[in-house]
């Protein structure tokens, strides 16, 4: 099943009973006049509409009024409410035209403005990052629910009052698809980030995980990366920005961590040691086998680390001979870690003299039966095993290459530095 669908809902999905039911999203009732019986009784503005969550779709409780100015907010029940119009909102009237109570929180409710409206969710197909732009609400004759959240364009421009600007098409996402990780994971009810399920975060890009982490504070982050296997989770620690990096060590168990680090080269390792924070270090580098944790250590101490230091075994060198389909049969069967996958390195099969570089993408458009040293590039942009870290930052500066080759003074290809183990964030 795809993640966007139509403004449609299975009648066996409504709630027993439903006979008469209409579609509303949120964004065009909230700011709508609240009055009192009649239309000049207004009494105030709808700020957010409050839901209680529950299976198999979050029930309105009632509706928040906030007044400003020092004023008292206002809570009024959904069984006040006698109807929505495309106007106002009409709810019954209090004895003496009393206000109605101020509004107190209560353990799962979910106020749409303030919890569900900007907030991140990650897409159905596991390659995007949204945002939630507007709810799509199913209203019955007793009850209104949240059915959708809508990550269109649309809903930005009702945002702003400019629903009947409609360019595209609304995108739904149902919301039994989606799961507020607060208070699956975590238990933290003030807050709610939409994410996709357990099983599916597992399936996302470590790029895409890294993002959504930093989006997330505390348990949020916290129970969005226990879901993930160690190997995933390294290659999302790699990826994610200095400061989601510090807190997620700060709350990783040493078992877990211990793993984790076991997925990593030295570079990455060294890479995340130099972004956090000296206790941390300590703590980490005693989980790590006692040859990595020398090297790692002397790398962290000295300034001008060399190539041969950082450098990873990690990475596809064939002979110029070779034709393209062959090495694209080998590659598909080939256990090689896919973020060493970006170049193809030819070499002289006698000695590992690096002779040329292919880039992955030409090799996939290229016919099979063309032999590898036609269509390589050459010379190769390549860095010495005696380079500082300083020439290397420069190297990639200065090219943007995703790997560059580290060779020795006879230009035998010896490994590969990748730019996200040498470029500090």
């Amino acid at each position: 099943m795809t993640a966007l669908i139509s403004s449609t809902i299975k009648m066996h999905e409504l709630p027993t009973g439903t006979k008469e039911f209409r579609f509303l999203n949120f964004l065009e009732l909230v700011r709508l006049p609240v009055c009192a019986g009649k239309i000049k009784d207004k009494i105030g503005k709808v700020t957010d509409i409050i839901f209680k969550l529950s299976e198999p779709f979050p029930e309105a409780v009632g509706i928040y009024i906030e007044h400003g100015w020092g004023k008292p907010t206002e809570f009024i029940t959904w069984d006040k409410i006698i109807k929505i119009e495309d106007d106002a909102i009409f709810v019954q009237p209090l004895e003496g035209d009393k206000p109605y109570p101020p509004f107190v929180d209560q353990p799962g409710w979910l106020m749409v403005n303030d919890h569900l409206i900007g907030r991140t969710i990650l897409d159905m197909d596991g390659r995007r990052i949204e945002v939630v732009n507007d709810v799509h609400l199913l209203e019955t004759k007793e009850k209104m629910l949240i059915v959708h959240v809508d990550i269109s364009f649309n809903g930005f421009l009702r945002k702003w009052g400019l629903g009947r600007l409609r360019v595209i098409k609304d995108q739904l996402i149902p919301w039994k698809y989606v799961q507020p990780l607060s208070l699956e994971d975590t238990g933290n009810k003030d807050k709610v980030t939409l994410s996709v399920t357990r099983n599916q975060i597992k399936e996302l890009p470590a790029e895409d995980l890294a993002d959504a982490l930093e989006e997330l504070s505390g348990e949020e982050q916290q129970a969005v990366f226990s879901v993930l296997d160690s190997e995933t989770a390294a290659e999302t620690l790699i990826e994610a920005e200095p400061r989601a990096k510090r807190q997620i060590i700060s709350n990783l168990r040493k078992e877990r961590a211990q793993t984790i680090l076991s997925e990593m080269t030295i570079p990455q390792i060294t890479n995340l040691f130099s972004v956090l924070p000296n206790d941390d270090v300590n703590e980490l580098i005693e989980l790590l086998p006692k040859r990595d944790a020398e090297t790692i250590t002397k790398i962290l101490s000295e300034k001008e680390s060399t190539a041969n230091m950082l450098m990873t075994s990690n990475y596809l060198a064939i002979g110029k001979d070779k034709a393209v389909g062959e090495v694209l049969k080998s590659l598909k069967n080939s256990d090689l870690d896919r973020s060493y996958l970006s170049y193809v390195y030819i070499i002289d099969p006698e000695d590992d003299t690096l002779l040329g570089v292919i880039d992955l993408r030409e090799l996939v458009v290229a016919p099979d039966d063309t032999l590898l040293s036609a269509i390589m590039i050459s010379p190769v942009v390549t860095a010495e095993e005696e380079d500082i870290r300083d020439d290397l930052e420069d190297l990639f500066e200065k090219y943007h290459y995703k790997m560059i080759p580290i060779v020795d003074r006879h230009d035998k290809l010896l490994g590969v530095i990748k730019d996200k183990d040498i470029m500090v964030e």
